[in-house]
């Protein structure tokens, strides 16, 4: 069960980091977040967060 939690919070945590970086690029409008750089910095930190989860999660799925 273990391995599923982690899934989600990966790939959760992926697609918000993607959405943050592409906002904080300015690349969206509309937002509160657009064209702000700490959105910018953050965004690629929480997509590695994500991945680092998404690795611990494959992982335990496999044992």
């Amino acid at each position: 069960m273990r391995g599923w939690f982690r899934l989600t919070v990966g790939l959760l945590a992926v697609v918000l980091g993607a959405l943050w970086t592409v906002l904080g690029l300015g690349y969206v409008e509309g937002s509160a977040l657009t064209d702000r750089r700490v959105w910018a910095l953050v965004g690629p930190a929480t997509v590695l967060v994500g991945l680092v989860a998404l690795w611990f999660g494959m992982r335990a799925r496999r044992r």
